[in-house]
Order: structure tokens, then sequence, then C-alpha cells
């Protein structure tokens, strides 16, 4: 869970702006869309919804059974600006909220990343068990080892992912990946470098780990607009690419593992 209230401050006012905000609301509505359609009815919950941006964007485009829940009270606060049904919850409790509750979907973005090997198992099995037998989980992770830098500090991030760590914890929870790819394969290099040159001015103390910022800040339009495109156009060219900074995936419930065969979707 992020500790400072500026990096949840910037994340509520630059949400709808920023080109990986962006990418990333289009991508989760586009992938529940592929499963459900038109339907705007379906119950849809983000679990570890920071400050709201997905689901002010679920709603924008017409979806009406939303729910939120965040272990971050100034988050909610945040969400509650945006007049979202959002409740402040551990999300080691997940079990207990709302018990009776099963959704279609539900929407795990940037979360795991927070939690050590001994808590994450438990977690995905909780989310599997509020899936509908036809439900999805959409999840969007940090990747790869190789970009850590004061972004990690500076959110609170404890560990990155491969593919690999997923293909054996979400068939332990009775899950399917159907489809995942690594993001933003173009950008990568710029996103590399960038973060290679922040983890030297941590080694050699140029930069101290309390003084750390995130990566969310707002460049210049024109910038913002062509990294924006740019990582839309590899999307629409390359259905999967096998590097990049985040790992995003669409994962099936118990009745659709069951019946999915052959290679992701």
């Amino acid at each position: 869970m992020i500790s400072r209230l500026e990096e949840y401050e910037k994340m509520f006012r630059l949400e709808g702006q920023l080109w990986w905000y962006r990418i990333l609301h289009e991508r989760v509505e586009e992938s529940i869309r592929q499963r459900f359609g038109n339907r705007r009815d379906i119950a849809i919950l983000d679990a570890g919804c920071g400050t709201g941006g997905m689901l002010d964007c679920l709603h924008r485009r017409g979806y009406t059974n939303l729910r939120g829940i965040d272990g971050s009270a100034e988050a909610v606060a945040f969400c509650h600006e945006r007049h979202l049904s959002v409740t402040c919850v551990n999300l080691n409790d997940l079990a207990t909220f709302e018990p009776e509750v099963r959704y279609d979907v539900i929407i795990c973005n940037d979360v795991f990343c927070y939690f050590n090997e001994a808590d994450l198992p438990p977690l995905i099995t909780s989310l599997a068990h509020r899936l509908k037998p036809d439900g999805i989980l959409i999840s969007n992770n940090n990747a790869f080892n190789v970009f850590q830098g004061q972004h990690d500090i500076a959110v609170g991030v404890i560990r990155r992912f491969m593919l690999a760590d997923f293909d054996q914890l979400m068939p332990a929870a009775g899950l399917y990946i159907a489809y995942a790819t690594y993001w933003s394969f173009a950008l990568s290099p710029m996103i590399l470098g960038m973060r290679q040159w922040q983890r030297l001015q941590l080694r050699v103390g140029w930069r101290k780990p309390e003084e750390a910022q995130s990566d969310v800040y707002m460049p210049s339009t024109w910038l913002n607009e062509i990294l924006y495109r740019i990582v839309k156009s590899e999307q629409k060219l390359l259905r999967r690419t096998p590097f990049g900074s985040s790992l995003f995936m669409v994962v099936d419930g118990h009745s659709q593992a069951l019946r999915s065969i052959g290679d992701r979707g």
C-alpha cells in the first residue's frame, strides 16, 4: 500500500490524463467488453482501487454496478470525492467483505507488488472465491527486477514479477491465465535507462531513499500524447510482447478454467 499522501494526490490528479493510466484503463475496459460484450450491468469489484481512476473510467463508459475497496483511508477519501462506492478494507480481510457477493469481474491492478511470498497466495485464493463461475480477474503488475528504481521506493513496492510467477500462483487458486502480455515494449529502453539512472543516484548517494519520487508526473502535453500513441500502436500491432515494465493478465474463474484448453487466448 502506498504510504505517502502526496503520491495519492498525484494519482488522483493525473489518472485521467497521464498516458500510462489512459492505456491501462482502456485495456481493462477492452478486456471486459471482449468477455461480456455491451453489457453494462455486470458486477465489477476494483480490489485495491487507489484513488478511483479505474472505477471513474468505467462509470463514464456506462457501467452501473461498480464497487471498490482499498486499505488506505486517504485513497478512499479521494474515491468519495469522485462519488464512487468504495469501502476502506484491508485486502487481507477480503473474505469478510460482503462475503455473500460474487463478481463478474474483479480488477486488481498494481496491488500484488505489496504482498510478500507468504501473503500473496491467500489473497489470490480469496479473489478467486469472490468470482462468479464465469467471471474474470484482470490484473496489471510491476514486471522484471531490472526495472526497479526510485519509483518502487516512493510507492512502497516490495517485489516485481515475471509471468512464470503467476503460472504457479494462479492454478494453485483454481484459476487459468487466458491472456498475458508485458508492456510497453517499445518504451522499454527509455524506461530502463531512466530506472538505471535512478538506481545509480541512490547507490552513490546523490539522492536519498526518503527523497525518492514516483514516475507519476505529467510531461508536456505533446510528449504525453506521443507516448500514448506509441503504446497504443504497439498494442494494435502486437497482441503480446516479451518484455516491458508491466505485466497485464486476464485470468479465468473456475468454470472457464475447466473449459480452457490449448494456447492462451
